[in-house]
């Protein structure tokens, strides 16, 4: 009897707890009942809510080569601290790193700061000049390239997020897939246009030293230069693009800057200031102190923003970024390059818009399907099982809220395939009680008395339904492991629907059941 009570009081603490999330999702904005219940609500997905897709593709090798002329930059400057000489490291080809050591008698001290420092490299045999000098080539390990070109993606994908947070997207979608690509799904976002240029602008951040004394319009240009647009913009407006010539090593990218804020000068006009990591400013001081009268390149996407004169070793790891921005485009930039700059380049290969009456129609079926399906079920059990049967209907109930609650409680977001996986719960949630009651006639055929019938039922049965389930939810992990947004969401809802109709079948109807048969003795059941 004490343990019979106990698990009453599991049931109906259960209970509570369900209808307490279950309720803020019906709950109106602003009243006191919202602000008593938990925060929580279910999300709708693309399909229901509607929003946009994406499909963004990451330029890896653009990552790659960055981070090699990075490395060409720390090469030389750990060779100055240890009185080497490197001259003109540059990336060539996009995959090699070639320099030059002018003193040949530096060769082995070079070969023992390679295997300290850069072991992430494989250096080729020097190559002698003809002044004596040794001209090395360097390329990244094919491990390292591996690890750089993940590293890229991952970066990516986290830096997508931290900007998406902004729009406050309940339940974004946003993952890795073959062929170097990352698909974002935006449910019910409400200014998509803004959400797609954010995403659209790869904030790709990089410093160049300018090339004064070349002519962008020449038609053969020197070796180690390359030429850039210059985009002129007043008030707002973009105007003719001009041609600058940049060295093509990169200086300093945006993975190092640590904040982004918009400011405004002595002339009210928008710009971006920044404040780079210790790396970030220790390179930056480093190469405004040796390019002193020379102007540096700060290019934004492949286009030069800026190309202010340095005037003089600029310490404390700040810059800032002018363009003739309007107020929004100031904080716009500001925003993605705080939010992290994306390791490479991306282009937006597909775009879709989802329209939200798609997906009232979507849910208004969905909800025609899940009553339709109950009653049908409902009406089947009462019919057939009698009283019992009108149990095994307040299970489906419970069974109902307490899926509701689940998916309010972990913030999942309900798609079209979850609506289908709660209506194809209700159909299996009665199957447990089906066992359970066959199994309780068999025992009350041979005779046991309603409270033995009721107990040998339960166990016996509880066995082979266990067992049943426990398949289809290692089935259910694998679907949300593997599969893409919709199929999650269908994982989601049948793996909830599965573990709630067991509960109730299994505890909660056993329950009802040992109370029933105590109250009503000697005489049967109606089942």
């Amino acid at each position: 009897m004490m343990a019979l009570r106990w698990r009453l009081s599991i049931v109906l603490l259960v209970f509570v707890l369900c209808l307490v999330y279950a309720l803020q999702n019906v709950t109106a904005p602003g009243t006191l009942l919202e602000r008593i219940l938990p925060s929580c609500r279910i999300n709708l997905g693309l399909d229901l809510k509607g929003g946009i897709h994406l499909t963004l593709g990451v330029e890896v090798d653009r990552a790659v080569s960055n981070s090699l002329a990075l490395t060409g930059q720390d090469m030389r400057r750990l060779a100055q601290e240890e009185k080497i000489v490197i001259l003109r490291p540059r990336v060539v080809g996009g995959d090699a790193l070639e320099f030059l050591l002018p003193r040949a008698a530096d060769e082995q001290k070079l070969k023992e700061l390679l295997l300290r420092h850069f072991t992430q490299l494989a250096v080729n045999e020097p190559q002698k000049g003809d002044s004596g000098q040794l001209r090395y080539v360097a390329r990244f390990t094919s491990a390292e390239v591996s690890r750089l070109e993940n590293l890229a993606l991952d970066q990516a994908l986290r830096t997508i997020r931290n900007r998406i947070d902004q729009f406050g997207v309940a339940e974004p979608d946003i993952r890795k897939q073959a062929g170097n690509r990352i698909q974002v799904q935006l449910p019910g976002i409400s200014d998509p246009r803004r959400a797609v240029e954010l995403l659209r602008q790869t904030a790709h951040l990089e410093f160049y030293l300018v090339r004064d004394d070349v002519d962008p319009g020449k038609p053969v240009l020197p070796t180690g230069v390359t030429v850039l647009p210059q985009l002129e913009k007043t008030a707002g407006q973009q105007q003719p693009e001009s041609r600058i010539v940049v060295e093509k090593d990169v200086m300093l990218t945006g993975e190092d800057v640590a904040d982004a804020r918009p400011a405004f000068d002595r002339m009210n006009k928008a710009y971006v200031t920044l404040s780079f990591n210790s790396r970030g400013a220790r390179v930056f001081e480093q190469i405004t102190g040796e390019n002193v009268g020379r102007r540096m390149a700060i290019v934004l996407d492949g286009k030069v923003c800026s190309a202010p004169v340095i005037r003089e070793r600029i310490g404390g790891g700040r810059a800032s970024i002018s363009g003739n921005f309007t107020t929004e485009e100031a904080q716009d930039l500001a925003i993605v390059l705080r939010a992290g700059s994306l390791p490479a380049p991306t282009t937006v290969l597909e775009e879709r818009s989802v329209g939200p009456s798609l997906g009232q129609e979507s849910i208004d079926g969905g909800i025609r399907a899940a009553v339709a399906g109950a009653a049908a079920v409902a009406l089947f059990m009462a019919i057939y099982y009698g009283i019992s049967g009108v149990i095994a209907d307040a299970m489906l109930c419970f069974t109902m809220l307490m899926i509701v609650a689940g998916l309010t409680a972990f913030g999942a977001t309900l798609t079209l395939p979850g609506i289908a996986g709660i209506v194809l719960t209700i159909g299996m949630a009665v199957d447990a009680n089906v066992l359970i009651y066959e199994r309780i006639r068999e025992e009350l055929r041979i005779g046991f008395t309603p409270l033995a019938a009721v107990k040998a039922g339960f166990d016996r049965a509880a066995i082979s339904i266990t067992d049943s389930n426990l398949t289809t939810i290692i089935a259910t992990i694998i679907l949300y492991q593997f599969g893409t947004g919709p199929i999650r969401g269908f994982a989601v809802t049948l793996s909830l629907g599965i573990i709630a109709s067991m509960f109730t079948a299994i505890f909660v109807s056993r329950v009802v059941f040992e109370e029933w048969a105590r109250c009503c003795g000697s005489k049967g059941l109606s089942i």
